[in-house]
């Protein structure tokens, strides 16, 4: 059983395999994540801070996009889900970013819920076939691969740089601050 934070997020395993350790740290900074969008209405969501355009309706549509985009559409070869498969993302490559007010917060969460129970599958998947050893099945185009390790650091850096960004929105919605 994990052992959960005043905030509702699991903690990082203290003394664990480096599997359970990366998963850990994956899985509290979307909790940490979710915390900071938890019970925002539509206005909230569109809040910006500063001369940013950023909003957390935006990361909420961005992360979903990026959980999505990593964990099958590049560890799996999948083709890109819906919303973002129709995207013209050569025309328009901030599209989740700017698009996310023309959704409900519900939503938004829903998709990025999705997005976070598709990856945890393709996750699982994976570590069932080579661990974090397994290369994506999808190549950069000059041919690298990277480890289901090198994404599940990534996904951690990428939550914890658009925390911060949560943080400041969030403090400036309503003050709630915290970690």
């Amino acid at each position: 059983m994990t052992d959960l934070d005043e905030y509702g997020r699991p903690e990082p395993p203290l003394a664990a395999d480096e599997t359970a350790t990366l998963l850990g740290f994956l899985d509290h900074q979307r909790a940490t994540f979710e915390w900071k969008c938890r019970g925002l209405d539509a206005a909230a969501l569109r809040v910006t801070v500063g001369v940013s355009s950023m909003t957390l309706g935006g990361l909420l549509k961005h992360l979903a996009y990026v959980e999505d985009d990593w964990f099958s559409r590049d560890l799996h070869d999948r083709p890109r889900r819906e919303p973002f498969a129709s995207v013209d993302w050569d025309a328009d490559p901030d599209w989740e970013w700017h698009s996310a007010t023309d959704d409900t917060p519900d939503e938004l969460v829903a998709l990025w819920r999705e997005c976070v129970d598709g990856a945890r599958s393709s996750t699982e998947r994976a570590l069932n076939d080579d661990g974090l050893d397994t290369l994506t099945r999808r190549a950069f185009p000059d041919g690298r691969r990277i480890s289901l390790r090198w994404i599940l650091v990534h996904m951690i850096e990428e939550y914890a740089r658009h925390n911060g960004h949560a943080d400041l929105l969030r403090e400036s919605i309503d003050g709630e601050v915290g970690e």
